[in-house]
């Protein structure tokens, strides 16, 4: 049941449809008004008093709770650490559900909310923005969905469209000029596929050919053959595969992909997700000088070591970002700015410094991490490139 509506009109706005998508906070959904995120506004405060700020995430989702607790960690532990700015924080649960996300959107305002934080899940979040846009109150979510951002809402997840980005862009630095995209045949791997196409335009690289793949013995054999076709018959000096590494495809993409005429000793294998997770990996021989990406992991390590001791466990790999929209919100706060809580401030163009390195978000309601290049080396993973400290030098 929907909380009290401030207008009718609130209660018939049309549903998000959701797609599972790039994990947890994924979903394809009704896009918010195109005046994008530095336009959106926000209420005026006064930065001598604190800021009410309302945290939105899954509590009572028995499958999302623990992450749930982690961000509300995450957040707390800003606070605690903020310099020269206050915060209220007041924590409300989504259940995981949109409807539930927008009603609880507009609770937060009516208690006096000047901003929110969440929800987890990109279809909520979407409905939460939706639920208060009329109000000029943005939302900070922790999806990771470019599709979702726009309006009032910003997504804090690191974006695959950031990741092809740097990757692409160092490519070129390095003499590459032609790739062949190894994608799986669904939600995530579309947008794998598509953010790497456009990396690619972006940075003068060409685009052989992307090459699909369904998730079985076949389907990723048949994907291997016809890629590597593609590389021996176009003379492709580069080979980027979606595929998380945790996915059971990637050990076979790594062994198949070589066999079929993707020499590691001729074509540069690069990497859409994080391949330190695998370490089990490191031995096969797509492996090997392989590329991906990390995040600053002096400042990671920091965090976690924070964490860590005020709570006494890991923090969960999302938690990061609840930290990280804290620190842009008290950022701000503590420069004395009215409008902190405004589009045209959250994006501005130096960013802020978050939990692993700096971070800014963009006018379109997305948002620019600054991440390193790294590579395998004799089983070890070594750091190529470092993630840039400031935004406007290398990396970007």
């Amino acid at each position: 049941m929907f909380a009290f509506l401030t207008s009718v009109r609130k209660a018939v706005r049309p549903a998000a449809f959701g797609l599972a998508a790039l994990g947890l906070a994924a979903c394809d959904a009704t896009m918010l008004p195109s005046i994008g995120g530095a336009n959106s506004g926000g209420p005026k405060i006064d930065p001598s008093k604190p800021i009410q700020v309302a945290l939105l995430v899954p509590k009572s989702d028995a499958g999302a709770a623990p992450v749930a607790q982690a961000l509300e960690n995450a957040t707390r532990l800003a606070i605690s650490e903020l310099n020269g700015a206050k915060i209220e924080l007041r924590v409300y649960d989504t259940a995981g559900n949109s409807s539930t996300a927008a009603a609880q959107a507009q609770r937060a305002v009516d208690e006096g909310a000047r901003v929110i934080l969440g929800p987890l899940f990109g279809e909520a979040a979407n409905a939460a923005g939706l639920a208060v846009a009329d109000e000029g109150v943005n939302v900070l979510s922790f999806s990771n969905n470019p599709s979702i951002a726009g309006g009032n809402v910003f997504v804090l997840g690191p974006t695959f469209n950031n990741t092809a980005q740097r990757l692409m862009r160092f490519a070129k630095k390095q003499g590459k000029n032609s790739v062949v995209v190894v994608h799986s045949d669904d939600v995530p791997g579309q947008f794998g596929k598509v953010a790497i196409e456009q990396a690619a335009t972006s940075a003068g690289v060409r685009v052989v050919s992307s090459e699909a793949y369904t998730l079985s013995v076949e389907g990723v054999s048949a994907t291997a053959q016809s890629a590597g076709r593609a590389i021996r018959e176009s003379g492709a000096d580069t080979v980027f595969i979606t595929t998380d590494a945790t996915n059971a495809a990637m050990p076979m993409l790594l062994n198949m992909l070589p066999e079929n005429g993707a020499a590691p000793a001729s074509t540069q294998y690069v990497g859409l997700t994080r391949w330190d997770v695998r370490p089990d990996l490191f031995g096969l021989p797509g492996a090997e000088g392989a590329w991906f990406t990390l995040p600053n992991r002096s400042q990671q390590a920091g965090f976690n070591a924070r964490y860590s001791a005020a709570y006494s466990s890991a923090p969960h790999p999302l938690a990061g970002l609840a930290y990280d929209g804290i620190a842009a919100i008290g950022s701000l706060a503590s420069q004395g700015r009215g409008d902190a809580l405004t589009g045209q401030a959250l994006t501005r163009s130096t960013g802020f410094n978050g939990v692993s390195g700096v971070f800014r978000l963009m006018k379109d309601g997305t948002n620019q991490r600054g991440l390193a290049v790294a590579t395998i080396k004799d089983k070890q993973v070594v750091i190529l490139d470092p993630a840039p400290n400031s935004f406007g030098g290398a990396g970007f």
